[in-house]
């Protein structure tokens, strides 16, 4: 992959959504939560007055509305400041 977040941005690989059914009814994709967590693909290098804390391969969870998506070679991701990252798991 060829993107490199700058400063405090870190890209991330949402986890896939939950398949759940209710009583035999299948959700459609449109009525399905978006996830919350996600995998570390790639960070920036941090500010002057904030390091880098997290690193790639961490598991994290993040808001319901943060970040930007974009899509990379088919795959969907999103990119984001890591203050917006709530925890590591």
């Amino acid at each position: 992959m060829n993107v490199k977040p700058l400063a405090d941005r870190v890209l991330i690989l949402p986890a896939p959504a939950e398949e759940k059914t209710i009583g035999g009814i299948i959700i459609p994709d449109s009525a399905k939560e978006k996830p919350l967590k996600g995998s570390v693909v790639a960070v920036g290098n941090g500010t002057k007055d904030e390091e880098m804390v997290l690193k790639v391969g961490d598991t994290v969870l993040y808001g319901k509305y943060a970040g930007t998506e974009l899509e990379l070679e088919g795959e969907k991701y999103l990119i984001m400041r890591q203050s917006d990252v709530l925890a590591i798991i």
